[in-house]
């Protein structure tokens, strides 16, 4: 049988990162019929899943999330591609969480992360900057 591992780190800390592996267990029920049962303990939790075909657990810790699956002969075939979707999932929730963690602390020190200003710093239209210099 095809395995399927993945890591992946994170600096989120427990409780965000378990509030990721909730919206993930989320996800998989609906979008691939899994059936999720979350265990949760002092220092990780454990999302076990399961449907024909497949069983797995995404262990959730401070530190890392880490993805063990098991396919059956029928999914087997299309390991790489079930392996590439959980991947892309996890990575956008990832994403959104950790971009969220940085919003989170430019607000708490009162300085801006660059890389963000960069992406949210209004731009001025080109007619009015235009029309301001040919006034002045």
């Amino acid at each position: 049988m095809p395995d399927i591992n993945i890591h992946r780190d994170h600096s989120l800390g427990l409780p965000k990162a378990r509030k990721i592996a909730w919206q993930w267990a989320k996800e998989v029920e609906n979008k691939f019929d899994m059936a999720c049962t979350v265990i949760e303990g002092e220092t990780s939790d454990t999302v076990e899943f399961t449907r024909s075909g497949v069983n797995g657990r995404l262990i959730v810790a401070g530190d890392h999330f880490e993805l063990d699956a098991k396919l059956g002969f029928l999914l087997g075939a299309f390991s790489k591609s079930i392996e590439a979707e959980i991947c892309k999932n996890l990575d956008a929730l990832l994403a959104k969480a950790e971009l969220a963690a940085d919003k989170g602390a430019a607000k708490s020190t009162g300085k801006a992360d660059p890389k963000i200003a960069a992406k949210t710093a209004p731009k001025t239209a080109p007619k009015a900057a235009a029309k301001s210099r040919s006034k002045g």
